[in-house]
């Protein structure tokens, strides 16, 4: 074997096991997040004497219902090509790695990716801030007729409304921070790659330009007994 061709198998390896850490990952964590959505959904409580604004629980059958589907989504290419890249990992064969489908899939697995760290978990900082409306907003404040106590007005705003908006002005800074942190992660990322991929493609220069002095050398050389001549 060359070492092109050598250094073109060493490639296609790291990409398989780039491939199936990232369908791992995706599989984890999309099984967590949709479990911990869908049981926010069944465990939350309505009060039925409470008028909710009609919007928030909209959003919040919307938001849960995306979440879901998209963890789904991206746990369901995790299952269905997974067990395809272990089975060639798993062999102790270099010329494998051609039957996994790492390669062609490879655009299902990074769409997987995204939908379950990227977009899902976006999804869920949002399912957070709608659950604590959902659960604090019946919390109205009390007037005096009714006996209630004025300690739990803060601001104009009821001690539910006041707890959601907290909870809501913590979120939204995270939110962005995660969002800003996504971007800079795949613009480093994808530099990264960038610069891997023209140092590989230099030293397949290298490697084939060497290769090409030797097979000249070959040709120039004379042959053998000539000099007897």
């Amino acid at each position: 074997m060359s070492l092109n061709e050598h250094s073109m198998q060493a490639l296609s390896w790291r990409k398989l096991y780039l491939s199936r850490a990232k369908l791992k990952a995706s599989s984890r964590t999309s099984a967590l997040l949709s479990g911990f959505a869908m049981v926010a959904m069944v465990e939350v409580q309505l009060d039925a004497d409470h008028d909710y604004p009609p919007g928030l629980l909209i959003a919040f059958s919307a938001c849960t219902t995306v979440l879901v589907a998209v963890h789904l989504f991206a746990l369901m290419v995790s299952t269905c090509i997974l067990p395809n890249i272990e089975a060639v990992s798993n062999v102790h064969n270099l010329n494998s790695v051609k039957e996994s489908p790492h390669e062609r899939m490879h655009r299902h697995i990074e769409l997987a990716w995204a939908f379950s760290t990227v977009i899902g978990t976006l999804l869920f900082l949002a399912e957070v801030v709608l659950l604590c409306w959902v659960k604090f907003h019946p919390l109205k404040k009390k007037s005096p007729l009714e006996g209630g106590k004025p300690s739990n007005v803060t601001e104009g705003f009821s001690a539910g409304e006041a707890a959601a908006i907290t909870s809501t002005s913590i979120m939204v800074p995270f939110g962005l921070i995660f969002i800003v942190f996504a971007v800079h992660f795949y613009r480093s990322l994808v530099t990264h790659k960038t610069d891997r991929q023209f140092q590989e493609l230099n030293e397949l220069a290298e490697f084939a330009r060497l290769q090409d002095q030797l097979d000249h050398r070959g040709d120039t050389l004379p042959p053998p007994g000539s000099h007897f001549a």
